[in-house]
């Protein structure tokens, strides 16, 4: 039996997509949050979307799963890498990283308290991270394979995210709280683009036919 890898970050891209927006509607219909566009100014944050209400449930539905498949779609990236003969060691421990951090930021969410918030805080922000560098990582290591031809794109994107986090910084201490009505849609954005990340490399795994065939005992 041949596993075709490309199914994972797909999976895993569309599970978190679903999740984040199905909690936004759900928490407007259910009156925990405004009518808004999440991606643009004066709306409420992923966090607020799925703390309240039914959409609770489903956050944690959707996201403790994602954070699972995100710690697997590391370790098929690192195994990747070792098949094109460019090994990278880090790759899927700081994947598993930034998964665990996810699933505190998760697992956090919908509970009131100091404690709480800076956990919330701390997982989001050490995933994002981890996950911006790991996507780094692997489109270094990929410019030295067989398919260097896919790392420029992987490359530009990483730059995108990274000229918008940045630029984002910059709005934060020029603008003083003015900055609070568009620190949301920078959090949508960037996750959207995490995504995006994924569904390229997805994209790359299905263009190469990368599969895992399970040993077999003798």
């Amino acid at each position: 039996m041949t596993l075709r890898c490309s199914t994972l970050p797909y999976v895993t891209a569309a599970l978190v997509l679903v999740t984040i927006h199905l909690c936004f509607l759900l928490s407007l219909n259910e009156g925990h949050v405004h009518a808004c566009i999440p991606y643009w100014a004066d709306c409420v944050s992923i966090s607020k979307s799925g703390r309240y209400g039914s959409a609770y449930f489903v956050f944690k539905g959707g996201m403790i799963p994602a954070c699972v498949l995100l710690a697997l779609f590391w370790r098929l990236a690192q195994l990747w890498l070792a098949e094109l003969g460019q090994p990278n060691r880090w790759l899927g421990f700081v994947g598993l990283i930034a998964s665990v951090a996810l699933l505190t930021y998760t697992l956090s969410l919908g509970h009131s308290g100091d404690h709480f918030r800076t956990l919330r805080r701390f997982g989001v922000v050490l995933f994002l991270g981890l996950s911006f560098v790991n996507f780094a990582g692997l489109a270094q290591s990929l410019k030295q394979t067989r398919q260097s031809r896919f790392a420029p794109a992987l490359t530009r994107a990483c730059a995108t995210i990274l000229g918008i986090a940045l630029f984002s910084l910059v709005l934060d201490a020029s603008m003083g709280e003015d900055y609070d009505r568009l620190e949301n849609a920078f959090e949508w954005w960037l996750i959207v683009l995490l995504l995006g990340l994924l569904i390229y490399i997805g994209r790359v795994w299905q263009v190469c036919r990368f599969t895992l065939r399970p040993a077999v005992g003798d």
